[in-house]
């Protein structure tokens, strides 16, 4: 029995020994690598700059009052389109109360001068009668009752406008009526029946009543880095994408670059303006978000390889083209070439290369190898 375990363990020992020179033997031999082969082949390239912003009416119009007061009615909500001269709400009048009490003296001072030129006239008209006066005399005393009459009016009229806004003579346009200065859709009306409103002058903007724009006419408004501000140019095409509006693109033409840029999280951004063409079929709201694709260079039907094939050497651009395939042995000659424009992804040969060559691409790895042809 001991015979038989002293022969168990050399035989043991002796099949570690030959396992570890077996291992140690194959590890030395040489590694065969098997890259995979790429095809040239023809395609399009274009770099692109993409710009976040939103899309906005070209033209913003905010109707303000003329007069202050206080919202009495509104006749129109946000959504609602509207043609120019068309009323939006109505403004009750607050009035102050020296003006008041001094309109109301104003009428008092003319009726009572009304009364007094009315019965020097009726005398003129007796005396004219009885032949006593002249013709001039008496058109001279009609012209003053006249005269006294239209002050009576006048004192009224403005005794309306100090308590009402209008007279009977304006009240198609007066300012208590706040109408639309352009034709469009109100976007917002940021009052409330109830609220006071100041008018606008020289001293203050005055309040808001509504905000109306052209929604035929709209713009992408966003922002370029410093980077890629230099090869962007008016009048470039762009493609917008909006967020709100799902498989679509719209043309749009770049009209506007800042010339000044403006700081935005230490980075340094520059403002930029695109004329969008907008089917009517589609219905876009002001302030939907949007992204701007500006295409600053494309070529067509170029001669291109994956950029991942390509390798730099100081001034030197080459690939490894593939020469001999012969069972699992890779033959690669190199072959220096000249590059134009690039994505990222594939980049264009401009000489060096033939569609249809195959090249060296990535390596495969010893657990993808297999014993077949490489993959192509």
């Amino acid at each position: 029995m001991k015979k038989f375990f002293r022969i168990f363990l050399f035989v043991l020992i002796g099949a570690v020994v030959l396992g570890t020179f077996y291992f140690l033997w194959k590890k030395s031999r040489p590694v065969e690598v098997v890259y995979e082969i790429v095809e040239v082949a023809t395609n399009s390239i274009q770099n692109t700059s993409v710009a976040t912003g939103k899309v906005s009416p070209r033209d913003e119009i905010m109707i303000k009052p003329q007069i202050q007061g206080i919202i009495s009615e509104l006749r129109k909500e946000a959504g609602d389109f509207v043609t120019e001269g068309e009323v939006i709400a109505v403004v009750k009048v607050i009035p102050d109360m020296s003006q008041l009490n001094s309109a109301e003296s104003r009428v008092r001072i003319a009726e009572i001068a009304i009364e007094t030129t009315r019965a020097a006239h009726e005398r003129q008209v007796k005396l004219f009668a009885g032949e006593v006066i002249s013709r001039e005399e008496m058109e001279q005393s009609e012209a003053e009752y006249r005269r006294a009459v239209e002050e009576l009016q006048n004192s009224k009229d403005a005794l309306d406008i100090v308590r009402e806004g209008s007279s009977k003579n304006t009240s198609d346009i007066a300012n208590t009526q706040i109408r639309s200065t352009i034709t469009g859709m109100i976007i917002n009306i940021p009052v409330k029946v109830g609220n006071s409103v100041m008018q606008a002058s020289t001293f203050s903007e005055g309040t808001t009543i509504a905000t109306v724009a052209d929604m035929s006419d709209l713009i992408f408004i966003g922002n370029v880095d410093e980077t890629e501000v230099g090869r962007v140019h008016t009048g470039m095409p762009v493609k917008l994408t909006i967020g709100a509006v799902e498989n679509s693109t719209f043309d749009a033409d770049l009209e506007y670059i800042s010339p000044q840029g403006v700081e935005q999280n230490g980075a340094i951004l520059f403002e930029i303006k695109a004329a969008a063409t907008i089917p009517d079929s589609v219905n876009i709201r002001a302030g939907y978000s949007a992204n701007a694709e500006i295409v600053l260079a494309r070529v067509e039907d170029v001669i291109t390889v994956p950029e991942s094939t390509v390798s730099f050497s100081g001034d030197s651009t080459f690939v490894y083209v593939l020469t001999d395939s012969l069972a699992k042995k890779q033959v690669f000659e190199r072959r220096d070439i000249k590059t134009g424009l690039s994505n990222g992804m594939i980049i264009e040969v401009t000489e060096g290369l033939a569609v249809g060559q195959k090249i060296r691409g990535n390596q495969i790895t010893a657990v993808a190898m297999t014993p077949s042809v490489p993959q192509q």
